[in-house]
């Protein structure tokens, strides 16, 4: 089984999947927030996938901002969707950074999303943590 990580924006969503030894995590794709729920449906009605990995942006101080409660709506949402899944909220602090860091190291016209990228560290965080 693989894992699927999400770094949800207000207006795209990044995606990320595990091998199915949850040791590496790669980019997958970038949706349309407004489509997520449908486009969440469809990957994982085909990938076998057992939990779900939610960027949970604290601010630095670890406290909550706007964009945290939108978060915990989007996993409410989620949770009701995919009641037989695990779904997990993880600290996603510094993933963007690291995004557009990992984003400026590659080829523009390898048309890889900042935001799928930003799911791949927010799910490698995880993988580690795993092992």
């Amino acid at each position: 089984m693989k894992v699927l990580a999400l770094d949800l924006g207000d207006v795209w969503t990044g995606t990320a999947l595990s091998d199915p030894l949850k040791i590496i995590a790669r980019p997958f794709k970038t949706i349309k927030t407004s489509e997520l729920l449908t486009s969440l449906q469809e990957i994982v009605n085909s990938q076998p996938i057992d939990t779900i990995i939610i960027g949970y942006p604290k601010t630095m101080r670890g406290t909550e901002s706007e964009q945290t409660k939108k978060v915990l709506v989007q996993k409410e949402k989620i949770e009701q969707l995919f009641h037989n899944k695990k779904i997990i909220l993880w600290d996603e602090r510094l993933s963007s950074k690291a995004a557009r860091d990992i984003q400026g190291k590659k080829a523009k016209t390898e048309g890889i999303n900042e935001h799928s990228i930003a799911a791949a560290v927010i799910l490698q965080t995880y993988l580690q943590f795993l092992s």
